[in-house]
């Protein structure tokens, strides 16, 4: 719960650091030299070439701003939910958010493994004839039953399972 609490702090933090810094930023509005339609035109065209840079920034934090809203709301509405947990619900929720992290990295993990795994087995495909016919012995074995493990979730069941590589 402290962590989510310092989660939707820091969010409203940032927020409001973009609205200072957005409110800093302004575009001027275009002056045309003239009241021909070509003045005009050729005014605005200028305004957007100068100020292109500034709108572009501005649109970046404005869309930040839209983002970072959205992500407090949804923070805000979790711990409201968390509010009406009992604390045997809390503590189960609370294991589930820290499970899920440790999930996530071990599914980084086995990825990453897998990759490796995948590279060396080309290394050893392609020099296995040639060690061979050096040291009278293969280069690696074991490669028709290497896995990885991976963690998974239908929402209530957490189930690992070993994926072959």
């Amino acid at each position: 719960m402290d962590k989510l609490q310092a989660e939707i702090e820091a969010i409203a933090s940032q927020i409001e650091a973009l609205q200072r810094e957005r409110e800093q930023l302004s575009i001027g509005a275009a002056t045309p030299e003239g009241d021909s339609p070509q003045a005009i035109a050729e005014a605005y065209r200028r305004h957007a070439r100068e100020t292109a840079q500034l709108s572009a920034e501005v649109k970046g934090i404005d869309d930040a701003i839209a983002a970072l809203s959205a992500q407090l709301s949804q923070k805000q509405q979790q711990s409201q939910n968390w509010q009406k947990l009992s604390p045997v619900e809390q503590a189960v929720e609370e294991g589930r958010m820290r499970a899920r992290e440790h999930a996530e990295r071990i599914n980084e993990l086995a990825a990453e493994l897998a990759g490796e795994v995948k590279e060396l087995k080309a290394i050893a495909d392609r020099i296995s004839p040639s060690y061979w016919q050096v040291y009278y012995k293969p280069f690696i074995t074991g490669f028709k039953s290497i896995s990885v493990p991976y963690v998974r979730s239908d929402g209530d069941v957490w189930t690992i399972v070993n994926r072959v590589v």
